[in-house]
């Protein structure tokens, strides 16, 4: 993932609204009127954010007739989950060593006689 467009991915992903969004957006698309329902805000507060998402690739808006619905475009997370797998190996091996060291010390407890905690 290109740099620029995984800082923009992230920025997008910042806000608690545009993450509720996305999350309204997994079920199905979306009018702005249906999207701005659960927020208090006004409409056009909510097309910010909706440009603010477009603009990271996250949604497309289409059109129509008067209806112009916005739908999620999944790949931009897609390659942010990609680009987190690696720090999530990281963490997942450094939880393996703790928990093996962990598992040493009680061990060790037992072989002298020591409760477990």
């Amino acid at each position: 993932m290109a740099a620029d467009r995984l800082s923009a991915t992230l920025s997008a992903l910042a806000d608690p609204t545009r993450r509720a969004i996305l999350a309204r957006l997994t079920t199905g698309e979306a009018s702005v009127t249906e999207l701005a329902k659960p927020f208090d805000m006004s409409q056009p507060a909510i097309s910010k954010h909706l440009k603010v998402l477009e603009r990271a690739g996250l949604i497309t808006r289409g059109r129509e007739a008067q209806w112009r619905p916005c739908r999620l475009q999944a790949a931009p997370l897609r390659e942010l989950a990609h680009w987190l797998a690696d720090y999530r190996r990281f963490w997942e091996q450094t939880f393996d060593r703790l928990d093996g060291y962990l598992r040493n010390l009680q061990v060790k407890a037992r072989k002298h006689g020591r409760k477990e905690r």
